[in-house]
This record gives structure tokens, sequence and C-alpha cells, in this order.
């Protein structure tokens, strides 16, 4: 069976009103690759005025991933980066020993109302980084490489293609693909991509597709089995993303928004954030408690 895991989602509620899919962490797998957190949001529409903001909150032992398909987001973060974040850039925040970050609604979205549709995932990082200095990487839609099939554009978020190379930065290897695909189209993940060491998932974000042969439905994270070329039909269209590479260097813990390999450190930053003794965001001063 070329599926190795099914990881049907979970529905958690972010902010008021405001829920999402998470597929991993899972109970049959924490991890696909260096990926351990994967959450899908919307395509939801929200009224001029209503409050969908994420305020305030730390995280460490980690790098988030932000992409959308639809809708903005306002990033702050506590190195005093902005960005506005628009589909088809691609935003990767390092907390490595720690980091806090805002996620709001753009005012001019806020003000007239607007469809919010996106993932974000969260990498773990490797042992000798979990304490890295924490960074801020945005690549704006027009610098992503596209690498185009006999019916499939593959936007190359992260990582490589055939020789197309994401210009983010990562500290293991990491490849995140996102699939515009027409219908009865067939991309082949390759071999090489998808060695014995490498591990990789497949995620539709609207319509069921098949893996190699196989119906994988949508909203349903897909654990692929490796070493060989991997046959992705879309008979209706869809778009769709494939995650992976090197598997992480040991389990991870993970409490709230914090993860380590060290129970005692996920202690440490919590004290830390419960003292608001972490970096602050500048011109930001509410913040989320801990649960």
């Amino acid at each position: 069976m070329p599926i190795a895991q099914l990881l049907p989602p979970h529905i958690k509620e972010i902010a008021p009103g405001f829920k999402v899919r998470r597929s991993l962490p899972a109970a049959a797998m924490q991890s696909i690759g260096p990926f351990l957190f994967f959450d899908h949001f919307g395509p939801v529409s929200a009224a001029a005025g209503e409050n969908h903001d994420v305020g305030p909150h730390p995280h460490i032992g980690l790098a988030t991933v932000t992409y959308l398909f639809e809708g903005a987001m306002d990033h702050r973060d506590s190195l005093g980066s902005f960005q506005r974040i628009e589909p088809g850039a691609i935003n990767w925040m390092t907390a490595g020993s720690g980091i806090v970050h805002s996620e709001r609604t753009p005012p001019d979205l806020s003000r007239s109302g607007w469809r919010s549709h996106g993932l974000q995932l969260w990498v773990g990082l490797p042992q000798p980084h979990e304490e890295t200095a924490p960074s801020f990487q945005h690549v704006p839609a027009t610098a992503i490489p596209c690498w185009f099939g006999d019916g499939v554009k593959v936007r190359v978020l992260i990582g490589e293609l055939h020789q197309y190379r994401s210009p983010v930065e990562t500290l293991t290897k990491t490849q995140y693909l996102d699939i515009e695909a027409a219908p009865r189209s067939t991309f082949v993940l390759p071999a090489r991509m998808h060695a014995a060491d490498i591990q990789h998932g497949c995620y539709s974000v609207d319509e069921a597709i098949e893996v190699d042969g196989v119906v994988l439905p949508p909203f349903t994270l897909a654990a692929l089995e490796t070493g060989k070329d991997t046959m992705i039909r879309a008979p209706r269209g869809a778009r769709y993303v494939v995650i992976g590479g090197d598997p992480l260097d040991g389990r991870r813990h993970m409490w709230w928004n914090f993860v380590s390999t060290q129970r005692d450190r996920i202690e440490q930053a919590k004290t830390a954030w419960r003292n608001q003794t972490m970096a602050q965001i500048p011109g930001e001063t509410d913040w989320i408690p801990l649960p």
C-alpha cells in the first residue's frame, strides 16, 4: 500500500470562532520528516469587525511555517519584525531559544470583511540547534520558484524539486511543495526525493486525490511509503501539498507552544512566560496566558 498511515484531523479552536483542522501531532505518529505540527484553517469568511486575532504568545525549540491561499495576516514578533503575510508567500520563523509573536487581521480587511484559508506548520529544530538565536524569514510569492509539469504547477516553497530550489534557509533537509493540479493530471514525487531515510506526507485542501491508485480524501494527511516514485493523480483537479524531509533526531516533548527534547526546558519556558520575562513585541501590551 503506497500510503503508510492515514492521519485524519481533529478540530481545535485557536481563537474565538476560529477553528483549525489539526493533523499533527497524532496518536499514531508525532511527525513526518521534521514537521511535527500541521494546522489547516478555512476557507472561512469573516464579516467586518470580527476578531480572529491571535495575540502575543511564545515559542521555543521549533520553527513556524505560515502559508496562505486566501486572506492576509500581520505578523509581529519580539525581534521587531513586522510583515504583512499574503497568499503565495512563505514565512519561516525560527523560535530557537525563544520568541514571541502575534498574528492579526490587517486593519483594511477587518473593516471590510475577508476570507481566510491557509496552513501553519511547525518544524522541530535539530537537537544541536534547539537553542539557536531566533530569526524570521519572509520570501514573497514572486520569489518562489515554480516547476510546471503536464497539468500541474508546483511551487517549491521549501527545499528543491528538479533543480528548482527555494531561497528559504533551513537547518535540516526539508521539503514543502504546493501543487495546483488540473483535472486528470498526475504529479510524480521522484524516488530520489523520497529515499528510504526521507519521510513525506501529502494533504489536499479541497478535492480527493489518488496516491498510487489509492483514494486520499481531502483534509486527511497521508504519511507515504518511502524509497520509490509516488504517483499523485487529481481526477477532478485539486490543490494539495507535499511535506517531508529528514526525520527528527529523537522524540520531542510538546506542551502548548513549546517543543524540546528536555522536559525541564519546557518547565523553564512556562515559568518565563508566566512571569513575563521573555522578550516582548514592540508596541503590543496584551498577551495570551498559559493554558
